[in-house]
């Protein structure tokens, strides 16, 4: 049994949203007319958010005293210099270009790098960011390690990089036809697993050794930085800012949705150390988002992000964001329901083929169990398997990743300790009569990214 030590979060609430409870009947109703889609059901109907951490977060109150000095003008925003100086006082890189979102820095950074016909590296897929990978002509290769396709084993830094795979490639293709390796870390895809230190230098020299670039995506590097300094040798007496301003120098550009990590509802960068590299995307910002000092922001938004930074990268800040997580996940361990092995940082991740094993894939478990989960509790959750995987391009067939999983993701400091204890207790209770679950079909398909409007009918 895990360790009920009490613990309350480190923060006051001074404001509060109600929510609705709602009855099963209505629930059934509403996912079936969102064709058992979380992502279209109307967030008026759900009790206890979970769909993502993405601008879900609660900010503080000297957030929202930034919010009052916003500078809202057109070019040379003060706050955007202020949230400039903290990206390169956290992060390190040189140049810094704000975007409206993490997608933003994604499609420019893909067109300002990849060139049609070359391919790029990748810790495991992410959804938009191999989309933006695709659409600017280049293939998305997976060089993660083994261990991170099997949701059981314990590996302290599932979302390592196989050295072995990467040369590999380099070897088959050349490493002028590898515009770059990108790094998530952690790996969202593989039920936010972390990438060690060693692992993070070990690509770096390699990548660097072969005149490749590497890309950080650090939607959640300070996470990252919180399971370096818990698990990995040398690291215990650094800071949570040390070690993540330490990864960062291993790269030379990253990619950011500050939608996550910075405590905000809105916002993202691109940043770089190659003045030619931050040249092309400086122009290419005002075409897509916004001048180069404000890229689709309100002034105030960017004093939120740079405020948000300096609370998020605050050791006790991600301790207790992390423990959060691990909280539900040793509660749902000990009562036997199959998750993702370590715990991650930001969300718990159902193993659905495992919680229901006896529905084929292609019946879409994860789908249907995040579906059944809201009618059961109003608890919306999020698929992360063959739906969000999508097609094949060369045969038009599904793709089958051998994690099929539902994520449970916790927005920052909006749910408190009951909350959490009712998330257990229904997953717990669904669990215990998961055989009685039917599997799904799909009836209608989007041409992108299908899991955030696909529609689904549930099998007789």
């Amino acid at each position: 049994m895990f360790e009920r030590k009490p613990w309350a979060e480190p923060y006051k609430i001074k404001v509060v949203e109600t929510v609705k409870v709602t009855d099963r009947e209505h629930r059934l109703k509403v996912i079936k007319e969102a064709g058992w889609n979380t992502f279209l059901l109307k967030s008026e109907d759900v009790y206890i958010d979970l769909l993502t951490d993405s601008g879900t977060n609660a900010m503080s109150d000297y957030q929202w005293a930034g919010m009052m000095l916003g500078d809202e003008a057109y070019a040379g925003s003060k706050n955007f210099y202020y949230l400039e100086a903290n990206i390169q006082k956290y992060y390190g890189y040189k140049y810094i270009v704000p975007t409206h979102q993490g997608r933003g820095a994604e499609h420019m950074l893909s067109k300002a790098m990849i060139k049609p016909g070359q391919f790029v590296a990748g810790n495991m897929y992410f959804t938009t960011t191999r989309l933006h990978q695709e659409l600017a002509g280049g293939t998305f290769v997976d060089v993660i390690i083994d261990e991170a396709h099997d949701p059981a084993v314990l590996h302290p830094f599932k979302g390592n990089v196989d050295i072995g795979k990467f040369e590999a490639l380099i070897k088959k293709v050349g490493a002028a036809n590898v515009a770059y390796i990108t790094v998530g870390a952690p790996v969202n895809m593989a039920g936010g697993q972390p990438v060690s230190m060693a692992n993070m230098k070990a690509v770096s020299k390699l990548a660097h050794d072969n005149g490749i670039k590497v890309v950080l995506d650090a939607t959640r590097n300070i996470e990252n930085a919180y399971f370096i300094q818990q698990r990995e040798e040398g690291y215990k007496n650094k800071t949570v800012a040390e070690i993540h301003k330490e990864f960062c120098a291993l790269s030379d550009a990253a990619t950011m949705s500050a939608k996550k990590d910075l405590y905000v509802n809105i916002g993202g960068f691109v940043a770089c150390n190659d003045w030619d590299l931050f040249e092309e995307l400086r122009n290419m910002v005002v075409i897509y988002e916004g001048l180069h000092t404000y890229g689709g922001l309100a002034g105030r938004d960017m004093e939120a992000m740079a405020r948000g930074l300096e609370e998020a990268i605050q050791d006790e800040c991600i301790a207790f964001r992390v423990k959060q997580v691990e909280y539900l996940g040793n509660m749902l361990i000990e009562a036997g329901v199959p998750v993702v092995r370590p715990i991650g940082g930001h969300a718990v991740f159902l193993d659905a083929k495992a919680f229901y094993a006896h529905l084929p894939q292609l019946q879409f478990p994860a789908q249907k169990l995040a579906a059944d989960l809201y009618v059961e509790s109003g608890v919306r959750a999020m698929e992360r398997g063959v739906v969000s995987a999508g097609r094949n391009k060369e045969t038009g067939e599904n793709n089958l990743p051998k994690l099929e999983l539902v994520r449970l993701t916790f927005p920052r400091r909006v749910y408190t300790q009951s909350h959490i204890d009712i998330v257990a207790y229904n997953v717990i209770e669904l669990f215990n009569k998961r055989k009685e679950a039917k599997g799904l079909k799909m009836i209608y398909e989007p041409n992108y990214l299908r899991f955030f409007q696909a529609r689904f009918e549930e099998m007789v």
